[in-house]
C-alpha cells in the first residue's frame, strides 16, 4: 500500500504510478498494424517455421473433402512388394482413420476430420459400409474388446458393449473416461486394449514442440472402465499408433518427430517400453540423439530412452501391427507392418508408403522394406496410409484417409488370396 502525507509526497506517487504504469505499458505486445499477418494461434503447425522462401512454402496437406467413389480410387497406382496384391475392400468412408476387428469379422474404422464411426459387414460374400456413430469430435482411435467397442474422441473415450449385435441399431456411445486434454494439436488419438486388458491412450504435446503440463507428451493406461488411469510412458511427441511384441509382450509405438528443425531430421521414431515411466525425451531431445536446440539446455539425450529405430524425416510414421499370420511368407512372422502417412514439411516429401520393419535378436530394428508403395506421385499425394490392421486370414487392411478407402493386402495367387 502506497500511503502519501503532504502534498509534495503527492506529487512523487503521482510520478511513481505514472512511470510504473508506462513501463508496464512498454512491455505489453502492441497489436498489429491493419493489413499485418495476424498472430498464429496456440498449437498452430506453422509456429516456428523459419523465415525464408523455401520453408514458406510448406503447409500441412489438406485432403479431399468427400471420399473417392471405388472406381476412382488409385489402385492402379499402387505397387505391392513382388508376390503380394492389393485390392479395394471398402470405400466411401471419409477420412477414413483407425482400424479395429470384431470378433465376427466387423471392420471399424474411426475418423478425424468428420464425426462419424463405420463398420464395415461382410455378408453373402459383399461388403456393405455402416455409419455406427456420428455426432462425435474428432473420433480417431477405436479398439475392440470382449465384444465392446471402444472409442476416442479428442478428450474422452466411450464405449458400445455388444456392439456387434446392435449394428442396425446401436445406441449413443456411454462415456467411461473423459479426463483428457480438450487441445486440438496432437489430440486425436490412437487406442489399443493391451495383452494386460487395459485401454492404452496417448495425449500428444500441445504444439510443435513445447514445454508441457504433466497431462500431455505421454501415452497412459486405464481399466476398460476407465478407472485406475496410470502413465505408462513420458517424452512422447505424438503417437498414433502401437501395438504389442507377440513374444516380448512389450509395446512398441511410433513417435512424430519435431517440425522446423530441418528438412531431415529429426526422424520419426519407432519405441519400446520395457518399463512404466520410461521416458522417450521430447521436447529436450528427438531421434536418440539430437539435443533440442531450444529446450535441450541442460539435458543430455543420454538421460532418455532411445528409439530401436528410426523411421525416416517427418514421415509421420502412424498405424503398425506385429504380423502374426500365416498367409505372408514365413520370413514376415513378427514383423512390424508400418504405416507413413507421409510429410508435409519437407520440400522433397517422403513416407506414403506401407513398410516392413524387420527386428534383430535384440528387438531392435534391423531394417525397413516397402510393402505398398505409390501413394506419393511427383511429389504429390494420391492417398495416404493412416493404420494397417491384420485379418484373421493373415491378409492385411490399410486405410486411406485421404481416399475415405481400406485397401486388403494379399499374397499368392488371386485364387488363394480368395481362400
Amino acid at each position: 500500500m502506497l500511503v502519501c502525507s503532504s502534498p509534495r509526497s503527492l506529487v512523487l506517487a503521482g510520478v511513481f504510478v505514472g512511470a510504473f504504469l508506462t513501463a508496464a505499458a512498454a512491455q505489453q505486445p502492441a497489436a498489429p498494424p491493419a493489413g499485418a499477418a495476424q498472430p498464429l494461434p496456440p498449437g498452430s503447425p506453422m509456429i516456428g517455421r523459419p523465415d525464408n522462401e523455401a520453408a514458406i512454402k510448406l503447409a500441412p496437406v489438406a485432403p479431399p473433402p468427400l471420399p473417392a467413389a471405388a472406381d476412382k480410387l488409385p489402385l492402379d497406382k499402387l505397387k505391392a512388394a513382388t508376390g503380394f496384391n492389393i485390392e479395394v475392400y471398402a470405400a466411401g468412408m471419409a477420412n477414413a482413420r483407425s482400424l479395429a476387428l470384431g470378433d465376427k469379422g466387423t471392420v471399424f474404422v474411426g475418423s478425424r476430420l468428420v464425426d462419424k464411426v463405420y463398420a464395415i459387414v461382410s455378408k453373402d460374400g459383399k461388403r456393405e459400409v455402416k455409419v455406427l456413430a456420428s455426432g462425435l469430435y474428432r473420433p480417431n482411435g477405436v479398439a475392440f474388446h470382449d465384444g465392446t467397442l471402444y472409442i476416442a474422441e479428442l478428450s474422452k473415450i466411450s464405449k458400445i458393449e455388444h456392439v456387434e449385435d446392435v449394428l442396425d441399431n446401436p445406441p449413443k456411445p456411454t462415456v467411461i473416461y473423459d479426463n483428457l486434454p480438450k487441445d486440438e494439436a496432437h489430440g486425436w488419438k490412437f487406442i489399443a486394449v493391451g495383452p494386460d486388458d487395459k485401454l492404452y491412450v496417448p495425449v500428444g504435446q500441445p504444439g510443435n514442440n513445447v514445454l508441457h503440463d504433466d497431462a500431455h507428451g505421454q501415452i497412459r493406461r486405464i481399466n476398460l472402465d476407465g478407472s485406475g488411469a496410470e502413465v505408462v510412458a513420458l517424452g512422447v511427441r505424438n503417437s498414433v499408433g502401437f501395438d504389442w511384441n507377440p513374444e516380448t509382450k512389450q509395446m512398441y509405438f511410433t513417435d512424430n518427430g519435431r517440425d522446423w528443425l530441418s528438412e531431415d531430421v529429426p526422424q520419426d521414431e519407432l519405441n519400446r517400453v520395457t518399463k512404466v515411466g520410461e521416458d522417450f525425451g521430447a521436447p529436450y531431445c528427438y531421434q536418440g540423439n539430437i539435443p533440442d536446440p531450444e529446450f535441450g539446455w541442460g539435458h543430455s539425450c543420454s538421460e532418455f530412452t532411445a528409439p530401436v529405430g528410426l523411421m525416416g524425416p517427418h514421415a509421420a510414421a502412424l498405424g503398425l501391427r506385429f504380423y502374426t499370420g500365416d498367409m505372408f511368407p514365413k520370413s514376415y512372422k513378427d514383423t512390424i507392418i508400418v504405416a507413413r502417412h507421409g510429410s508435409w514439411n519437407r520440400t522433397s516429401k517422403f513416407g506414403g508408403d506401407v513398410v516392413v520393419v524387420r527386428l534383430d535378436k535384440d528387438g531392435k530394428v534391423e531394417s525397413i522394406e516397402p510393402l505398398i508403395t505409390g501413394f506419393l506421385q511427383d511429389n504429390k499425394y494420391i492417398g495416404r496410409p493412416v493404420d494397417v490392421l491384420q485379418l484373421k486370414d493373415g491378409s492385411m487392411l490399410v486405410s486411406d484417409d485421404w481416399n475415405g478407402a481400406v485397401y486388403r493386402v494379399t499374397y499368392g495367387t488371386p485364387e488363394v488370396a480368395k481362400q
